[in-house]
C-alpha cells in the first residue's frame, strides 16, 4: 500500500489563530440586554427607546424627516412609521419647510420635550449602571473606544438605505 503525499499550496497556508473572543456576540449581547432594559423602563414615559432617539434628536430643531433619519440611524419606511406614531401621540408634529415646499421638518411638542426630559433621567440612569461595572478610569477609555470602532467602518449601518436619491429631495 502507497501513500500519496501531495505539496500544493493550501497545504502550506498556516491556519489562522483561533478567535479567543467573539465580538459579535458579546457587542449583540450588550446591545439586546440594554434594549430590553431601556424598552422596560421607558414604557413608564410611554416612549420606546426608538422614540426616543427620535425625539432627543429632533430637539435640536429644523431637522427634516431625513435629516431626522440619519441621524438616528434609521431607514425612511421606519422613520415615516415612527413619525406618525409620535403625531398620534402628540409628541411630534411634521410641518412644511419654509424654505423647501417638498421637505417637511420634525418638531417636537411640549408634549415631546417633557417625554423626553423625562427619559433623559432614566437612560442616564441606566447608563451610570451599566457603566458602573467598570473602574472608573476605565468608563471614558471604553465610551471613546467605542465611538471610535463606530465612528469607522461601522458608522454607515447596512440596515439604513444610503443609496442616492434622484432629483435630491430632501424632506
Amino acid at each position: 500500500m502507497s501513500v500519496v503525499t501531495t505539496d500544493s499550496a493550501l497545504d502550506r497556508i498556516t491556519p489562522p489563530a483561533p478567535i479567543d473572543v467573539d465580538l459579535l456576540f458579546l457587542v449583540n449581547q450588550a446591545a439586546f440586554a440594554l434594549t430590553a432594559e431601556m424598552t422596560t423602563a421607558l414604557a413608564g414615559v410611554g416612549i420606546s427607546p426608538r422614540e426616543f432617539c427620535v425625539l432627543s434628536h429632533g430637539m435640536k430643531g429644523d431637522l427634516t424627516q431625513i435629516q431626522l433619519a440619519e441621524l438616528s440611524a434609521l431607514d425612511k419606511t421606519t422613520m415615516v412609521s415612527t413619525l406618525d406614531k409620535l403625531e398620534r401621540a402628540g409628541l411630534a408634529e411634521r410641518r412644511l419647510s419654509s424654505t423647501d415646499r417638498r421637505a417637511r421638518i420634525v418638531v417636537v411638542t411640549a408634549s415631546g420635550r417633557r417625554a423626553v426630559s423625562k427619559a433623559q433621567r432614566i437612560v442616564a440612569g441606566m447608563y451610570s449602571k451599566v457603566l458602573a461595572v467598570l473602574p472608573e478610569s476605565d468608563r471614558e477609555v471604553f465610551l471613546r473606544s467605542l465611538i471610535t470602532v463606530v465612528g469607522t467602518s461601522l458608522a454607515t449601518p447596512s440596515h439604513v438605505d444610503r443609496t442616492a436619491r434622484r432629483g435630491g429631495r430632501s424632506g
